[in-house]
């Protein structure tokens, strides 16, 4: 069955809004064929894996179907544990951020019941909560389930092997029998098919059929980053491999935009493809990219679906795959006709649990790397550097060049002062740059040294000051201030993040309402001015410049 694109549903105006401000464009298998049926009012018993899609595929028929202008608990959501509530709840109230009367609480345990209560008697429709807290509410008559239409069973099968088979009948038994009974299990065993007889009428059975996986030559990397240092980690694997064509995977398309400016930014060729373009656009692109006149291609994946191009070296999942489905077919984009692929891929902490469901799917090691740092990146290169020195050598037919050597030889100078005059010539910028650091004299660098011990000795006080002692400084500009909501903490961290500058090494603070100014080493100025200039602090795109006049 073919995936429906989420403006083919007749969705009211707030919910297809709210849907374009997460950027979905494609809605994912189970979403597909449960949102309809979802719809028409049918008991559903759905078959899929975490990380599907699932908390849309109800979340939104829900958020359609209840009635905003009455307060009763219209639906009660099910879920095995506190960590999948919390999860389901704040999903749930981004589909709902244009629905302003209706109210979703979660309920779990761990929570101050005061709390809940407080929630309960401003009036609810929606209560999302674990089994034994839901019961626990019920018994107190704190919940009043006679108004509800819908009950979802979220990941039950992991409800009933937990123990909460008793509790999920009490709470169904006290729910009006007309209701809505809807059912989500990675697994069918004989549990959940006699609870289903018991407690669904008419179900109807939707299955998710797994694509399978066919890159055997492409490694698969992972690395665990934060959500502020993708940027610069993406920089450095790209530069660490001397990649040429890659393939960069975005959940959105204001994300796919976002980091088409930040690379282009760099000095990265690069371009972006998603489904708001049009047709003749995408086709540029795609027929640049095919012949190498651009070295990236960031793209959701609708837009890449059908994509065929050779030598793709690369593919960087820069935003995590939102299913096992999505992890192969990106993925698949590269390791072709026999060639060998990367596959990079960056999880956040709380994305590592996706990996193993991958892992466990496709029956394949993930393996997890250390991000490169500047120096390896360097290192890299001048390796590189040299074995194009010796490939050429081994190649010969330098008898037309040594004569010139001779020339110069004959003029007193060494074969060696000549051999480093040529590389010096031919060697890359930045690799020349990271030699010049290697030779410095030895008082300078005692300097610099000194200078960091004076800020590692510093303490910050409660408004992010340094009272670290004196050092050459230089002072920075940045447009962002009080009134942005921004904090000390918010500019430390994205300075330290996004240039590698280490925290401790950031001197005072100063915040206005509109603007504000950070001290740190002159040395890093050009360093942190390259890798802040234009990324994101509380939602504001930064500008930053060396603060000139008083």
């Amino acid at each position: 069955m073919k995936n429906l694109m989420f403006n083919e549903f007749a969705f009211s105006k707030e919910m297809q809004k709210a849907i374009n401000d997460l950027g979905y464009e494609e809605a994912t298998p189970i979403q597909s064929q449960a949102i309809p049926v979802f719809l028409e009012g049918k008991d559903i018993i759905g078959q899929a894996q975490t990380g599907t899609g699932k908390t849309a595929a109800f979340g939104i028929p829900i958020l359609e179907l209840i009635n905003s202008a009455d307060k009763t608990i219209q639906c009660i959501i099910l879920c095995p544990t506190r960590e999948l509530a919390i999860q389901v709840s704040e999903e749930m109230c981004k589909l709902a951020k244009y629905k302003k009367d209706i109210a979703i609480i979660p309920i779990y345990g761990g929570q101050s019941i005061d709390r809940q209560l407080k929630g309960l008697k401003k009036g609810v429709q929606v209560i999302i909560g674990t089994p034994g807290r839901v019961l626990d509410h019920l018994d107190r008559k704190t919940i009043k389930p006679g108004g509800v239409k819908i009950v979802v069973l979220d990941e039950a099968d992991e409800m009933l092997d937990m123990g909460f088979r008793d509790d999920i009948e009490l709470i169904l038994k006290n729910t009006p029998k007309e209701r809505q009974t809807v059912l989500f299990s990675a697994t069918m065993h004989k549990n959940i098919v006699d609870l289903a007889k018991r407690y669904q009428r008419n179900p109807v059975n939707i299955k998710v059929v797994h694509e399978v996986l066919t890159v055997p030559n492409t490694e698969q990397i992972y690395f665990e980053v934060r959500e502020r240092e993708k940027l610069e980690s993406l920089s450095r694997i790209i530069d660490l491999y001397n990649l040429k064509l890659s393939l960069i995977f975005c959940n959105t398309k204001r994300g796919v935009d976002e980091l088409v400016d930040h690379l282009q930014a760099r000095g990265y060729s690069a371009e972006g493809l998603h489904g708001d373009m049009q047709q003749n656009s995408r086709e540029r692109v795609t027929d640049k990219f095919r012949k190498g006149k651009i070295d990236m291609l960031v793209a959701t994946d609708v837009a890449a679906r059908g994509l065929d191009i050779e030598n793709i070296e690369a593919v960087f999942n820069y935003d995590m795959p939102q299913n096992e489905d999505y992890y192969v077919h990106r993925i698949g984009r590269t390791g072709r006709m026999g060639k060998t692929g990367k596959a990079f891929t960056f999880a956040t902490s709380n994305e590592i649990f996706k990996l193993r469901i991958f892992q466990k799917y496709i029956k394949t090691k993930i393996k997890l790397q250390q991000l490169p740092s500047y120096g390896d990146v360097e290192e890299m290169k001048e390796n590189q550097f040299l074995d194009e020195i010796k490939e050429v050598i081994k190649k010969g037919e330098l008898k037309k060049y040594t004569h010139l050597v001779e020339k110069l030889l004959n003029e007193d100078y060494t074969s060696l002062e000549i051999a480093a005059a040529l590389v010096k010539m031919s060697l890359p910028e930045p690799v020349k740059e990271s030699l010049k650091e290697s030779f410095k004299d030895s008082g300078r660098e005692k300097f610099k040294d000194s200078r960091r011990d004076d800020f590692r000795k510093g303490k910050r006080d409660r408004n992010g000051k340094s009272n670290a002692g004196s050092t050459k400084e230089a002072r920075l500009f940045l447009n962002v201030g009080k009134k942005d909501k921004v904090h000390p903490g918010d500019i430390l961290g994205a300075l330290a993040g996004e240039s590698g500058l280490p925290g401790n090494l950031i001197g005072d603070i100063d915040m206005y309402d509109s603007y504000s100014f950070v001290n740190v080493p002159e040395n890093y100025v050009d360093k942190i001015i390259d890798s802040v200039s234009g990324c994101n602090i509380k939602g504001k795109k930064v500008h930053i410049e060396e603060a000139t006049g008083k």
